[in-house]
């Protein structure tokens, strides 16, 4: 208990406020030691271990809990075993998972759909169908622009020039920088589309 104490308290001190950390003496099926405790627990009071079966493995988890109020826990267990491979304490770290699922439906909420842009203002702006084109093919794709292949790029200009791209003025500075190419890539491979098209 000793020695397993200044590690509890370290790992309670850096996931604080989120997370409490307890210390089980499965001899006695009580809890020996707890800090920052969520739960309400004090040392003395059960643990309830059985949920853990026989404790035959070393670590469990990460697997769900939940606070009498409502709040989900991730929590992950450890057993500390004697010197004759016997179960001497098990320490628990129960994290509170409140704050991260607010965090997640936060970020959601950003990538929500959007009403969109006045389909007048859209037309005219040809960057704005560009990047459109470019970033629906490379999330179909899941590769990076830069790791794309030369059939990928192939596809993905003759996408460009079927939606009209290429008759706008300046548009190849435009599609290189947009693909992460060189302009005389961008005509290279242009080339290479209407030839077969043709």
């Amino acid at each position: 208990m000793d020695q397993l104490a200044p590690v509890c308290e370290a790992i309670a001190r850096l996931l604080s406020p989120h997370a409490e950390v307890v210390l089980h003496d499965p001899r006695t099926d009580r809890v020996a030691g707890i800090w920052n405790a969520l739960s309400g627990r004090s040392p003395g009071d059960a643990s309830l271990l059985g949920e853990l079966g026989e404790l035959t493995e070393d670590v469990y988890g990460p697997y769900p809990k939940s606070l009498a109020d409502g709040r989900r826990l991730s929590s992950v267990s450890a057993v500390v075993r004697d010197d004759s491979g016997q179960p001497q304490y098990v320490l628990c770290v129960n994290v509170d998972r409140t704050a991260f699922d607010d965090a997640a439906r936060l970020l959601a909420s950003f990538a929500a759909p959007v009403s969109g842009q006045p389909q007048a203002l859209y037309e005219r702006d040809w960057t704005e169908t560009l990047n459109s084109v470019v970033g629906d093919y490379v999330r179909s794709c899941g590769t990076p622009l830069d790791r794309l292949s030369k059939q990928d790029r192939l596809t993905l200009l003759k996408q460009l020039d079927t939606a009209g791209i290429f008759a706008q003025r300046r548009s190849v500075p435009a599609v290189a920088q947009a693909m992460r190419i060189s302009r005389s890539a961008v005509y290279q491979l242009l080339a290479e589309v209407r030839a077969d098209a043709s």
